[in-house]
Parts: structure tokens; sequence; C-alpha cells
């Protein structure tokens, strides 16, 4: 089969690839003669050359283009609008992170307030009981008129010194309470040196007969003062053998306490040998009254004295007010 002409052309100077049998019969055959090739000339390099010379005139003059073709400046009040806009779009961005981060801000701020008040409480502790500015200088006694006030400062002289806060308040009671007469006491620190002790001292209410004379004895049958004469301000309270701590002394000390200020100045004596015979003699005439126990003392009171603003003073009379609601009066 014959090939088409033109499939088995080769590059120019490639011989092509011949079976060897087929050497033989085409080797009588004359080859074509060759193309001369052109030499080339001068002119033609010229030619090349000058072909290549806009190349370079191009690239010398294209920076001059590109310098006649640069930007304008721009206008200075679009520049300010420019810059206006972008602080407002950073005003707005600012505004933006505030708003999203505000509870996270008022936590923070919670925290530390709340540390600063604990590190102000702290120093102030701290001050208040190690600094030697609130230490103990002076101590004011109140409300003595038998007790020695310079005594009782004198109890308490050790505290001088300490810091308040670390006064030693059991101490001061130990130390008060070797005073019979004190029967109570208040402390009270007056920064930065102050210690103020107000006493109540024990109230008398009568006087009991011993055998080396009177002692002043209070409600509570503690002995005030010792007199070897019988204090003429004062009851006598007799309740035999019994003594201050026995229930019919407690008796006699409630029908005293229960008696208005007009009737207690005209009590001589109160007598109880139990707690139902109390028995009163008054000043003067004479005049005595039979209590009975100190149940409804202030019923008992209240009618004696309407019974006493019916008879004379200088009368020898006896009132008898063991049953309020039913009272005698009768001779003494």
């Amino acid at each position: 089969m014959k090939r088409p002409q033109g499939f088995d052309r080769r590059p120019t100077g490639e011989q092509p690839t011949r079976p060897a049998s087929s050497t033989k019969s085409r080797a009588s055959t004359p080859a074509p003669p060759a193309r001369p090739t052109a030499p080339v000339t001068p002119k033609a390099r010229e030619t090349s050359t000058a072909s290549e010379t806009p190349t370079t005139e191009h690239s010398a003059k294209a920076p001059k283009r590109a310098a006649a073709g640069t930007i304008p400046p721009a206008d200075p009040v679009a520049e300010r609008e420019l810059k206006k806009a972008a602080r407002a779009r950073r005003r707005y961005e600012r505004g933006e992170v505030r708003r999203f981060t505000r509870r996270s801000r008022r936590r923070r701020v919670a925290w530390l307030s709340a540390a600063i008040t604990a590190v102000v409480l702290v120093g102030l502790v701290t001050v208040a009981v190690y600094s030697p500015l609130l230490a103990l200088r002076t101590v004011t006694v109140v409300g003595t008129t038998r007790v020695d006030a310079a005594a009782v400062r004198n109890a308490v002289g050790d505290q001088v010194g300490k810091p308040l806060a670390l006064v030693d308040f059991a101490r001061v009671k130990a130390e008060l309470s070797r005073f019979p007469l004190i029967r109570s006491f208040v402390t009270e620190t007056v920064p930065p040196d102050t210690l103020v002790i107000r006493v109540t001292e024990r109230a008398p209410v009568g006087s009991v007969a011993t055998a080396s004379g009177f002692s002043v004895v209070d409600p509570a049958g503690v002995e005030i003062e010792k007199s070897a004469d019988r204090p003429p301000s004062l009851p006598l309270i007799d309740v035999g053998t019994t003594g201050a701590k026995g229930a019919a002394f407690q008796a006699a000390v409630a029908v005293l306490l229960a008696l208005p200020p007009s009737v207690l100045g005209k009590v001589d004596s109160v007598t109880a040998q139990t707690t139902d015979d109390v028995t009163l003699t008054l000043t003067g005439a004479g005049q005595t009254v039979v209590w009975g126990s100190a149940e409804n003392s202030q019923l008992k009171a209240r009618v004696l004295v309407a019974l006493m603003k019916t008879q004379s003073p200088t009368s020898a009379v006896k009132y008898d007010v063991s049953a309020p609601t039913n009272p005698v009066v009768g001779p003494a």
C-alpha cells in the first residue's frame, strides 16, 4: 500500500531509517538535489540589530511616561473628612467594646472594692490592737460614794500601758470583786487611751445585830460595813438565829423594799421568825404593823398608807394588813 505523500518527511539533515531490503531497490534512484542555504549577509545582521533597537528606546522612555502619569495630590478637604470618619469609627468601636465588656468590668470593680475594703479593715484592726497610740493611760472611776475610787484605780493599775483592745477584762472583774461595796460595774473604753469604770454600789437596806455590834447589809445579806453602834437611819432587822441568809431574812427584806419612802422612813425595826409572820414597828408612838407573808406586798403597802391617813401619828395603834382585802385597825 502506498503511503500518502508528506507523512515520511523528516527534519532537515536527519536521514530516514529504512529497512535493509529496500535500500538496494532504491539505490539506483537519484537523490533530489539539496537546496542551497542562503548565506547570512551583513545587511541581514544590521536588520536584526535594528529590530532590537526600538525595544531599548522603549525601556529608556518608560520612566518618563510613568513620571508623567503620577496621581496628583489629594484634596485637603477630602483628607479631613476621611480622618474624621476614621476617628468616628474608632469611637464607635471603643463604645461597642465597652458595652460588651460592661458586666465583666463591673465584676472586676466589685472584686477590687471588696479587696480594698478587706485590706483597710485588716489595717484598722491591726492598728487598734497593736498600735501604742491606743494604749491605756487613764482609768476613770464613776459612781462611788462609799468605795474608794483611788483603791479601784490601783486595783486595775496592771492594765495601764496595754492597748485598749488587749485589756484583760477578766482580770479587772476579779480585782473589783474583792470590793464588797461594789454590787456591779460596767467598763467602757474611750479611745484613744481611757478606761471608764461605772460602779453601782451596794445599797444598805438595814442593820443586823451581831456579837461585836451591828452590820449594815444590803438586800442580798452582804455585809457592807460594821459599826459598834446602831446606824440611826436604817431599820433593825431581827430574824432570830436564822441569820441574813435564811428565808425569814429574805421575807423581811421583800417587805422593806415594797414600802413607799414615806412609810419606810418611819420603820424602826422589822422582825420575822418565819416567812409568814413579818411585823413592822414604827417610830414615835410605838405603832405596829402585822404584815404576814411577803405575798401581795404591793397591795398591802397601798392599804397601809390609806389606813395611816385615818389615824393620828401619836396614837398607839396596830395595823393588820395580813389580809389586805379585810384590813384591821386596833389598839396597840
